[in-house]
């Protein structure tokens, strides 16, 4: 039965991986044969609270996707409007993106205001978030009470979902595979376009730079002198996020400038499978975490992954059958930095990482979706 459905969140030309997900899940619903809109942002964040250079990225609209850039997060004339055209719409259910409190009066506002007979579904993809503020827990709750069922991409968010909200009607998926970076590619071909030596041996920490991903913890692994000794380079590609200088004061105290390569200027979609292509290992050395698209884009392109345990990252991640988990403490990260080339594992965790990605894909995912929205009786 065809269904129709809205999706609330980011979307092209917006970029990051909220947006991706989103693209990606409604493309997987087209595919189905399903109709369906995103509603997405015409201003998402104010540009004096947004750290990076742009929000939004080039390229083409995704095709057979069905987008209308109309939500204003400030404004709460707008959200009435929105949802006077999602009511008009009459959707079989409505899907919001929930990741930060600052866009909880936006979308717990629309979210309450809709027809009563419309089912509501929020994707959370933190409760808590890893930047913490004032307010946050009742932002959080005030979104939480006006959905009606609710999926995690985590184990520890499902959790965390249970401290604000009483409900049976929850649900862990899994992040599924990003299919939007195209096929993978060889390494040589990779390394060749980004002007890398073919022979070098090089780890990709890949995406925007906060604070609380760690990557102060991958680069002291880096000094480690037994990383040191087999040569082996980090590729850092991505905004930074969060104070460059000091990052940038810590390569220069621990004397790896020779060992660090950095491209900090936003990573195109079209370009995301030459770095990850290039890499023999993908690294996130997390402080903390919830689930992370980064993984899926490894699955996706087949790269051996390194990261700690924390959040949901070790139940995507098995330990030493498609990568390494560690703890938080860098000469753990640098022991399996060493036992990765030491015993020349990319081969056999590429096989496993072929094996292991089945679970993962968005027919799963949609599934799951329909199986809850079954049980929300309105």
């Amino acid at each position: 039965m065809i269904k129709k459905i809205i999706i609330i969140g980011p979307a092209f030309p917006l970029r990051g991986g909220i947006a991706n997900f989103n693209n990606a899940l409604a493309q997987a619903f087209h595919c189905r044969g399903d109709n369906v809109i995103i509603y997405s942002f015409s201003l998402q964040y104010p540009g004096f609270l947004f750290p990076g250079t742009s929000q939004f990225e080039g390229g083409n609209k995704p095709a057979n996707l069905n987008i209308k850039t109309v939500i204003n997060s400030v404004n709460p004339f707008n959200w009435i409007r929105i949802v006077k055209k999602i009511n008009k719409e009459n959707p079989d259910f409505v899907i919001i993106r929930y990741w930060l409190p600052f866009l909880a009066p936006c979308l717990g506002t629309i979210a309450y205001f809709l027809n009563k007979k419309i089912k509501i579904l929020a994707i959370t993809d933190n409760i808590y978030p890893h930047e913490k503020r004032i307010g946050d827990s009742f932002l959080t709750k005030y979104f939480l009470n006006s959905c009606d069922a609710f999926i995690t991409l985590s184990s520890s968010v499902l959790d965390d979902l249970s401290c604000f909200i009483d409900t049976k009607l929850k649900k862990f998926l899994p992040h599924p595979i990003y299919d939007i970076f195209g096929k993978k590619i060889s390494k040589k071909e990779a390394r060749n376009s980004l002007s890398l030596n073919l022979d070098d041996r090089y780890l990709l920490f890949f995406g925007f730079v906060r604070d609380y991903k760690g990557l102060d913890l991958i680069l002291r692994a880096i000094s480690d002198s037994r990383v040191r000794s087999l040569g082996v380079k980090l590729i850092i590609a991505g905004e930074f996020y969060n104070n460059k200088k000091k990052y940038i004061d810590l390569i220069n105290e621990l004397n790896i400038k020779d060992y660090v390569i950095i491209n900090d200027n936003f990573i195109s979609n079209e370009d995301v499978k030459y770095y990850f292509c290039a890499a023999d290992m993908i690294t996130q050395t997390y402080h903390s975490a919830t689930q992370s698209g980064v993984t899926q884009i490894a699955y996706s392109l087949e790269r051996p992954m390194l990261v700690t345990n924390v959040g949901g990252l070790a139940e995507i991640v098995p330990d030493r059958k498609v990568g390494y988990v560690t703890s938080k403490n860098p000469i753990n990260i640098a022991d399996a930095i060493i036992d990765f080339y030491s015993n020349e594992a990319e081969d056999s965790f590429v096989l496993n990482i072929k094996k292991e990605k089945k679970r993962f894909s968005w027919n799963y995912f949609l599934r799951g979706i329909d199986e809850l929205m079954n049980l929300v009786k309105k």
